[in-house]
């Protein structure tokens, strides 16, 4: 047998929510709720649908390689310039051209425990040394991060919203920390859910990339905009980082129907802000119900909320899992008497309160034995 690099040992294969065609065949059940993955239960604007049909005349076609038309579109936006921004295979794959293109064996990156996991895959693929500073009731202890930080250390990963407790930093607070960076290492401010935050106290860092050349937001489309199966985030940066990862990253990595997609989808605003007024209601709705049942939760800013159940989490899941609803067991987070949901829509969100109630209702040792 052919040895692997060392590097492997102890990373697991990533553990996504699990499909509903698995769960249909393992239960024999016909309707499912899927409240797992953090996908837009509302879809995607119907824009995005014309612009795959009108981008299949060029299915032959190798897709450009940097997406110039998006960019340029994008960059207007967003008030950059279109070389200040790199494309990706979902914003996950950015990370790993991060830590592929600068981190040497050895080199230290600090981020939170319990963040985004592929941080510290990639950082470990690479031969790199995550250093994971605990959070703080579900939130980042930048305090303590910056303390983590050594001569060894070359990046530094915030999530922002974090993912799974879907709680943000102060932006004071996260003001000071990015000031505090040394300007030799790379921060990383992963803002997947931006769109969603709606607190006074979010800080939009985009603006601040003039001022800080070591500075990387990460953003997607594959949330608000509803595209996760085209596959498709973006990096902004200084235009010298954006050279270096198109050195390491495959040619034609982003697809053409994804990059037709993410440019038709940035011209319906309207879309936009139905999707984030129904993900409000949605949370109001769950945050609510979760008060009345006095179950404690972290204070999120995403779609998605991490809720502490008061049993093993395990097994709420399993027996959620029965009635057809998935969800995510905090026990595979760091989190072993939490599970997070995913807001859906209010049909979605109704039945899992129905099922999780009933659930909660029957002694823990009786949960899977009904």
């Amino acid at each position: 047998m052919i040895d692997p690099r060392p590097q492997l040992d102890g990373i697991s294969m990533y553990s996504p929510g699990k499909p509903i065609e698995e769960v249909k065949r393992e239960k024999g059940l016909t309707k499912i709720y899927k409240m797992a993955s953090n996908e837009n239960p509302f879809g995607c604007s119907p824009l995005v649908e014309e612009a795959i049909k009108n981008e299949m005349i060029e299915m032959t076609r190798y897709p450009e390689t940097t997406s110039p038309a998006l960019a340029a579109k994008l960059a207007q936006r967003l008030r950059l310039k279109a070389d200040q921004l790199i494309f990706g295979n979902g914003s996950d794959e950015i990370i790993r051209l991060l830590t592929r293109s600068y981190i040497n064996h050895g080199d230290e990156v600090v981020m939170a425990r319990v963040t985004f996991p592929r941080y510290q895959t990639n950082v470990l693929i690479e031969g790199g040394v995550p250093v994971q500073v605990d959070m703080t009731n579900g939130c980042h202890d930048l305090d303590g991060m910056l303390a983590a930080i050594t001569n060894k250390t070359k990046m530094v990963f915030v999530c922002n919203p974090n993912n799974p407790t879907g709680t943000i930093v102060e932006r004071q607070a996260l003001l000071n920390f990015i000031e505090q960076v040394p300007s030799h290492i790379l921060l990383v401010i992963d803002e997947a859910y931006f769109e969603y935050a709606d607190s006074d106290e979010y800080l939009d860092t985009r603006p601040l990339l003039p001022q800080y050349e070591n500075m990387v937001i990460l953003r997607t489309f594959s949330k608000v905009y509803g595209l996760a199966a085209l596959r498709i985030g973006y990096g902004m940066m200084d235009r010298e980082i954006v050279h270096q990862l198109q050195k390491v990253k495959d040619p034609f990595n982003v697809n053409r129907l994804a990059s037709a997609a993410a440019y038709a989808s940035l011209d319906d605003e309207s879309f936009l802000e139905e999707t984030i007024a129904k993900n409000r209601e949605g949370r109001n709705f769950l945050l609510r119900n979760f008060e009345e049942m006095n179950l404690y939760y972290f204070q999120t800013q995403t779609n998605f909320i991490m809720v502490d159940v008061n049993r093993p989490a395990k097994e709420v899941y399993e027996s959620l899992l029965e009635e057809g609803i998935i969800v995510r067991p905090g026990h595979l987070m760091g989190y072993p008497e939490m599970i997070r949901v995913t807001i859906g829509q209010q049909e979605e969100n109704a039945a899992f309160i129905q099922k999780l109630q009933a659930i909660l209702n029957r002694p823990a040792s009786n949960l899977q034995n009904h």
